[in-house]
């Protein structure tokens, strides 16, 4: 940071705050500066403190308010401004849309620079509080505690937490007493399993050394129909871990299913390791205009279940099926997509790379007696060849749900030389999609944009694209 110690001060004084950018930062230009800050809003009239210097930009961040901004409203929560989640609560939820709207816009045309038509209203989340269906606490031997709480001399805090990672820590868990994220009964079984450990002396996590008993806690919660899944994850194995999973049961008996890993392994992903049923079905199902999605320990589904119905919607809209088409569904997940639009198409063929999501593909088209649908597993630049096209015939349509990293190159080139007549291009990420709209517009046209909030007081934005071959 040695380059910017003849800066002066003032520069960093009285600095109003001028817009909104991607990831959520806010921007500040002064003269010839860039200076990206988080923790504030456009309006804010601050004093900065510089926290990085890069080649062409500064990252800061505020240090006193002058003036607060109009778009500011109250957060809600108690652990704002100190968990990593939820940054938006203190813009006003009218605020967010317009600045998700406006991501959506800048990225598509700075970044894709392809023809656009005039873009859809961004649509509202059905829910702005309690939206998911999917937490995950990780348990610490050695809780973050705020400057409020070290100053407090008024009484002692117990370091040993179960909550959410600090911002950019690792190793630091702020102890959760209520998140607005996921319904009840969530925050209570997090809070019932923590003073069990505590009244029983069940060793926590020690993230640095990997030591303790008690690890992560996953809670899955299925709006539709009420039913509610428990993974508890453990380093190994201890006479413990059956009284506790007793006690939350008797506690809590609308628990549908209840489970537990041993998993010493480096990391808390679980997908290569046995999911112990304690109690109840091994699994949880979701309701999605009568059809049934069923949800194991290790599947994946959309974590905002009304938001993901109405994203589904607006895909079957672009998707505008007459019952005749082949339909591709690439990263076809646990085939949610694939089943919806299932009955409007004479038939659909999805493709995602990893196994059990496909296992869990095929579940799901067999309950809801789906006959239409194949599912083939495997990563979709090796899959989506000419050899896969001939065997299963040229789509009429394909649908395109990838990653946050967007579609490979090779899988771009590949949707070229089909030369499908439509593509519905779903995406997490704007700035990748518009790469990819790029890439595509030698041979298609982009005719349709929705994009779709889907969680509320984060940056995070979903949008939907329709390609026409021109």
């Amino acid at each position: 940071m040695s380059k910017f110690k003849n800066i002066p001060a003032e520069l960093l004084r009285n600095v109003k705050i001028q817009d909104m950018v991607a990831e959520g930062k806010c921007l500040v230009r002064l003269e010839n500066l860039v200076i990206f800050v988080s923790q504030v809003a456009p309006g804010d009239v601050v004093d900065l403190r510089v926290t990085k210097a890069k080649k062409n930009f500064l990252e800061a961040v505020p240090t006193k308010f002058y003036q607060y901004s109009e778009l500011r409203v109250e957060p809600f929560c108690q652990h704002f401004g100190t968990c990593g989640g939820c940054k938006w609560q203190h813009l006003s939820y009218d605020a967010q849309l317009r600045y998700k709207q406006q991501q959506v816009e800048d990225q598509l045309s700075r970044i894709g620079k392809v023809e656009l038509p005039e873009i859809a209203q961004i649509l509202p989340s059905p829910a702005r509080t309690y939206y998911r269906n999917k937490l995950e606490f990780t348990f610490s031997d050695n809780g973050w505690l705020t400057t409020e709480q070290i100053n407090d001399d008024s009484r002692t805090y117990n370091r040993e937490v179960v909550g959410f990672h600090t911002p950019a820590r690792f190793d630091k868990i702020i102890d959760v007493e209520h998140c607005w994220l996921q319904p009840e009964p969530s925050n209570e079984i997090r809070l019932f399993i923590r003073d069990y450990a505590h009244q029983h002396g069940l060793p926590f996590n020690n993230l640095v050394r990997q030591t303790g008993l008690l690890r992560n806690l996953i809670v899955r919660t299925a709006q539709s129909t009420g039913e509610t899944m428990v993974i508890l994850q453990c380093y190994h194995a201890h006479d413990a871990i059956e009284p506790l999973l007793d006690a939350v049961l008797a506690k809590f008996p609308e628990i549908t299913s209840l489970n537990y890993v041993l998993n010493s392994k480096g990391n808390e992903t679980f997908h290569d390791l046995e999911v112990v049923c304690y109690r109840g079905k091994p699994y949880i199902e979701e309701d999605m205009e009568g059809l049934r999605f069923r949800i194991g320990p290790k599947s994946f589904y959309q974590t905002n279940s009304a938001g993901a119905h109405q994203l589904y919607k607006v895909a079957r809209d672009f998707a505008d099926l007459q019952g005749t088409e082949l339909v591709y569904d690439l990263y076809t997940g646990a085939g949610t997509i694939a089943s919806f639009v299932a009955k409007k198409a004479r038939k659909v063929i999805g493709v995602e790379y990893v196994e059990q999501a496909v296992a869990d593909a095929h579940v799901n088209a067999e309950i809801n007696g789906i006959t239409n649908t194949e599912f083939y597993a495997g990563d979709m630049k090796d899959i989506l060849t000419a050899a896969f096209t001939e065997t299963h015939g040229r789509p009429d349509l394909i649908i395109t749900d990838p990653p946050r990293a967007g579609m490979h190159p090779d899988v771009v080139q590949r949707l070229l030389e089909l030369r499908t007549p439509r593509i519905v291009y779903i995406s997490c990420n704007p700035g990748t999609q518009a790469r990819d709209l790029e890439l595509l517009d030698p041979a298609y046209r982009v005719t349709r944009v929705q994009p779709v909030d889907m969680f509320p007081h984060t940056h995070h934005v979903e949008n939907v694209v329709l390609l026409e071959l021109k």
